[in-house]
């Protein structure tokens, strides 16, 4: 099929009557969750005086969220294919909405985790269905455009959540930062129900699997379980069923007639697979910046959460900047080679913070972050836009899906590497002066594990081969 008909057909689709609406729309909400991730990440010192949580339990609770996602997100990519897309879009952002009232009224660490599990299903409903819906509404070389705006605006989300948290932290509590999702969310809601039209079922009355759904949630839940547990001996089983678990389901879900991942998409598709395996590595290498930077800020810097927010936001802002920049880019150039300098860049950032001491000057932090952002911005709208331009449009929920999971079992990694050396060095005790040395020396050593990842990041962007602009 020409380039020309896939433009013409996608016209006549609810999605491109209605494009720009919808690209608004799903902006809004990438905004709002990525908001609450990173303004929570300088709340955690105040959550952690208000529930006396050590450091492990405050990984949980940012890792919490990204697990929900990992977890549910292919699921619900196969089920917005039977039920609807919209559907799952719009009970999303109702859950969204509940849990962040939930968040508000939480008593304790354990139930905050357990309602930012919520938050993170929520998320896997919107996060399944918003990419496949851009993609439908914007094909070929209008894509790249529109995945910039889209990562510009979750790059706006994590840059007010560092500066706004901090100034709601500081000035009322740390719960005020999930005021903001619930209006928001409201507003998105009606907007998407009375405006947006029609429903997108590719798959409907098509049968859901049930049991490979089962095992692959299970088995991604022990991976995370296991990391949090490790280097005990318990923590390596748990973790080493897990993977063994995963890999029964990719064996299981190739047999079957209607899987949940069409483990297909894997096949003989170069740029898909090591698309899909960069994202993974970057966001196991880069997820944790902001919340290793907020503790090293306020613990060894002796920042206030408010000023602290002011520094993180340098990354982010930079990046919401660019990407626009990045995904116009996308569209013109090879993505493989845009996305491959970015990765680069991000390494060298790595590196530079791999070398902190209680001594380095504010400045320099500044500077370093906004190399970071410049290269970010140049990975992550280009190689989005590469993993769905490798699938036919008919895969466009499953893409999203697994690129959505790629992106959050990387968040989650990432948090469980920090898991995993805080426990070593530091311990499961609360953090104070008398292991600022520790938090030190633990905030050094995952900087230096995520420069080496993302020097691995690099090779696998570059082994993707050349990208289309469009499967036909």
């Amino acid at each position: 099929m020409s380039q020309n008909s896939l433009s013409s057909a996608a016209v006549n689709t609810p999605e491109a009557k209605n494009k720009t609406l919808i690209l608004v729309l799903i902006c809004l909400l990438a905004l709002v969750t990525t908001f609450i991730v990173s303004g929570l990440n300088v709340a955690l010192p105040a959550i952690s005086k208000d529930f006396k949580a050590d450091a492990v339990s405050l990984n949980w609770i940012v890792a919490a969220y990204a697990l929900g996602i990992a977890i549910f997100s292919v699921p619900f990519g196969r089920i917005a294919d039977i039920v609807g897309i919209k559907k799952l879009f719009t009970i999303g952002i109702g859950v969204i909405i509940l849990a962040s009232i939930l968040v508000i009224l939480a008593n304790s660490a354990p139930f905050l985790i357990i309602i930012r599990l919520l938050q993170g299903l929520g998320a896997a409903m919107i996060t399944s269905t918003s990419m496949a819906m851009v993609s439908r509404a914007f094909p070929g070389k209008q894509r790249g455009r529109a995945l910039g705006y889209y990562t510009a605006c979750v790059y706006a989300g994590i840059s007010a959540g560092p500066l706004v948290g901090g100034i709601l932290t500081e000035r009322v509590n740390w719960r005020a930062i999930f005021w903001v999702p619930i209006p928001i969310g409201l507003v998105v809601l009606v907007l998407t129900l009375w405006k947006i039209k029609g429903e997108w079922a590719e798959c409907k009355g098509e049968s859901f699997d049930y049991s490979g759904s089962l095992i692959y949630g299970l088995s991604l839940a022990a991976v995370m379980y296991g990391f949090s547990l490790l280097p005990g001996v318990l923590g390596g089983v748990i973790t080493l069923i897990g993977i063994l678990g995963i890999l029964g389901f990719l064996i299981y879900e190739n047999g079957k007639a209607s899987p949940i991942l069409d483990v297909s998409l894997f096949k003989n598709n170069r740029a898909f697979v090591f698309s899909n395996l960069a994202a993974l590595i970057a966001y196991t290498a880069t997820a944790a910046i902001t919340f290793l930077l907020s503790l090293f800020l306020q613990y060894i810097k002796g920042y206030n959460a408010e000023l602290a927010g002011i520094i993180l936001i340098t990354q982010p802002v930079i990046q919401t900047i660019l990407s626009p920049v990045a995904g116009r880019l996308s569209d013109k150039f090879e993505t493989r080679k845009v996305a491959s300098i970015g990765m680069a860049i991000v390494c060298l950032g790595l590196i530079s913070f791999a070398f902190l001491t209680s001594t380095t000057p504010t400045v320099l932090i500044i500077l370093n972050l906004l190399l970071l952002g410049t290269g970010f911005a140049l990975f992550s709208s280009p190689n989005i836009n590469a993993i769905v331009s490798a699938v036919k449009p008919k895969y466009y929920a499953v893409a999203s899906s697994v690129s959505g999971t790629m992106r959050t079992i990387g968040q989650t990694l990432s948090i469980g590497i920090c898991m995993i050396v805080m426990a070593i060095i530091i311990g499961r005790v609360v953090i104070g002066p008398e292991n600022f040395l520790a938090l030190l020396t633990s905030v050094k050593i995952v900087f230096g594990i995520s420069a080496f990842l993302c020097f691995l990041a690099v090779f696998a962007s570059l082994s993707r081969g050349e990208s289309n602009n469009d499967q036909t």
